[in-house]
């Protein structure tokens, strides 16, 4: 028997295994899809090898790329844009790391709290979140984004609108600021030069400012790979997990099988109550299923793959809210052409952002040229000056919809004369945006599929106001940087940005979890991805909070299942994270004299 089995080696994953293992504990950690284990062999800057949705080596499927990508069932417009594999969506993702908005949690008491989603917030304080913060930004590490010419000319649009320049890690006031992010900086000849000749490791380290980000991160060449620049978990916590050694024990403590697509939760029921006893999972190169036992599960497999698990194992549901509350950041994406160059698809993907508290955020991305030509028709509007469907207004745009025609092609002429801004609204936990199993798709070799359903033209009157004005300010922003042309493309939902389908909260009436992270009506289950975010943070990215919490959840399990165990108990004492790191700050004082900063600064 395992202590503790994990499923989904994704953004939270890897999380719980790695501080679980570094405490001693035996975790098994299962991931559905591939493990590329050698990414200088089996990736390419090749855009199309990458993100194909049906055929790249990033897409949500098996590990044999000759085999037919994994379905859902989309009854609306809409893209969901999720990874399987080692590393989950983190990936492809750009690594930006902001904490949420402390807006979105119980307590806050600041003058705009009515703004934010009240009846969904986060059943904890902001500041008890503060310490796991602390921690993962020291684990991966999350640093001040490295910044080049097309975030100068984000900041000069900021600097327009009479925005301030933010200085803190906390979500205080409207502000811009360079992004947090886990990519390491550039040493040595990064970002010094083009010459692939002197951009191997360990002449040069950290981000190379090679601009493929989406593509998965395999710089600089020669690089270890937990020394390879972007933070996602498959160079991060991966590694620390399966190099993690208990105090008192030698050997590995993780275990990762990757091509393992859990099909069940094993339970029993003891004294009325359900309790997670194990995992079935399929291997996907025989099609033989494995059961393993363990004395804690948790499931890590994404916002839409965890209700699907446990509606087709039939875990209770009395509330109905399992896979209920799906919340995606509803995107919208600005466009403006300048006149000079701005680097757009160079360097780090998103290195600068606005916030505006209880809306959401801007961010700028940087894109290179297959993904710029994708964003760029991917619309609810229709074709720009064509039709636009009557939804919705410019906001001061020059068009709204798909850019069609000669606009199309002189704006792709030169990628690197365009600025994009992405529009990230706060939005409402809405229970009729949800993930059901199909009813029209015939199942796979793994079960019923996914139905993920999004009413998004009947969001909520404060989402939607979130978006316009978001937009509008993304206008407004790029004419300030010198656009001579703005297009607004009113995005469908580009589920990417996804959150709360198994939301932990205050009530039992609209939540699956308790604040624990534990299963409200299954014991010994646990969840720790984005889908047990409570809400939409109030607009920030969710990874860095998906992992906090994670980190939290690992050392709730450590503390209730595990303190027992007698080696773990005589030979490995562990203080909790806040006492970690609060002894790592006395430490410093008594060295430096320098106080501690007040929480969230940097």
């Amino acid at each position: 028997m395992r202590d503790v089995i994990v499923i989904g080696a994704g953004g939270g994953g890897p999380v719980v295994a790695k501080e679980l293992a570094s405490r001693g504990l035996d975790v098994l950690l299962l991931e559905a899809g591939p493990r590329h284990d050698r990414p200088r062999a089996q990736w390419t800057h090749l855009e199309n090898d990458a993100n194909n949705p049906l055929s790249g080596y990033f897409r949500f499927g098996p590990a044999d790329r000759a085999k037919p990508a994994w379905t859902r069932e989309l009854p609306q417009n809409s893209f969901l844009w999720q990874l399987s594999g080692v590393g989950g969506t983190t990936q492809h993702y750009y690594g930006n790391s902001p904490r949420a908005n402390p807006g979105a949690f119980r307590g806050y008491r600041g003058a705009d709290r009515n703004a934010y989603d009240r009846a969904h917030e986060f059943p904890l304080r902001y500041e008890r979140l503060v310490p796991y913060y602390e921690w993962v930004e020291h684990t991966l590490p999350v640093q001040t984004a490295a910044m080049g010419t097309k975030e100068e000319i984000f900041f000069r649009g900021c600097e327009g609108l009479g925005l301030p320049l933010q200085r803190g890690k906390d979500i205080t006031r409207k502000a811009f600021r360079p992004q947090e992010n886990a990519i390491l900086q550039p040493g040595g000849n990064a970002g010094l030069t083009s010459d692939r000749r002197k951009l191997a490791f360990p002449r040069a380290t950290g981000c190379t400012f090679c601009g493929y980000c989406f593509q998965g991160c395999m710089e600089p060449r020669n690089a270890p790979r937990n020394l390879t620049a972007k933070r996602s978990t498959d160079n991060s916590y991966i590694p620390m997990a399966l190099t993690a050694r208990a105090w008192a024990k030698e050997g590995r403590n993780v275990t990762l099988v990757a091509d393992a697509f859990a099909v069940r939760i094993e339970s029993e029921v003891v004294s009325g109550r359900t309790v997670a006893r194990g995992v079935t999972w399929r291997v996907g190169t025989t099609g033989e299923e494995v059961t393993e036992d363990a004395r804690v599960v948790v499931m890590a497999a994404g916002t839409t793959e965890d209700p699907r698990l446990w509606l087709n194992t039939g875990l209770p549901n009395p509330n109905d809210w399992v896979g209920r509350g799906y919340t995606d950041h509803y995107f919208d994406w600005v466009i403006g052409v300048m006149p000079f160059e701005t680097g757009s698809s160079k360097g780090p993907g998103s290195s600068a952002r606005v916030d505006y508290p209880g809306r959401g955020g801007l961010e700028n991305v940087g894109l290179p040229p297959a993904l710029q030509a994708f964003s760029m028709q991917f619309s609810d509007s229709g074709m720009a000056t064509f039709y636009d469907n009557g939804q919705p207004s410019t906001g001061g745009a020059d068009t709204v919809g798909r850019v069609m025609g000669n606009r199309l092609k002189a704006a792709l002429t030169d990628v690197n004369r365009l600025l994009n801004v992405l529009v990230i609204t706060d939005d409402d936990v809405e229970e009729q945006n949800r993930v059901t199993l199909s009813q029209t798709i015939p199942a796979d070799e793994h079960g019923p599929v996914a139905r993920v359903e999004f009413h998004h033209r009947a969001r909520t009157a404060r989402t939607l106001a979130n978006r316009e004005f978001l937009a509008a300010r993304a206008v407004d922003l790029l004419k300030a940087a010198g656009a001579t042309e703005v297009f607004r493309l009113n995005w469908a939902p580009l589920i990417l940005h996804v959150q709360s389908t198994m939301r932990m909260g205050l009530s039992a009436d609209d939540s699956v979890l308790r604040p624990t992270g534990e299963a409200r009506w299954v014991d010994r289950l646990y969840i720790a991805d984005n889908s047990a975010l409570a809400n939409g943070l109030g607009g920030p990215n969710p990874t860095l909070t998906t992992q906090a919490l994670a980190t939290r959840t690992a050392e709730n399990i450590f503390r209730k299942h595990f303190r027992g165990d007698r080696w773990v108990r005589r030979e490995s004492p562990v203080s909790s994270i806040d006492d970690v790191v609060t002894e790592a700050w006395l430490k410093r004082e008594r060295a430096t004299g320098r106080p501690r900063p007040a929480a969230g600064r940097a």
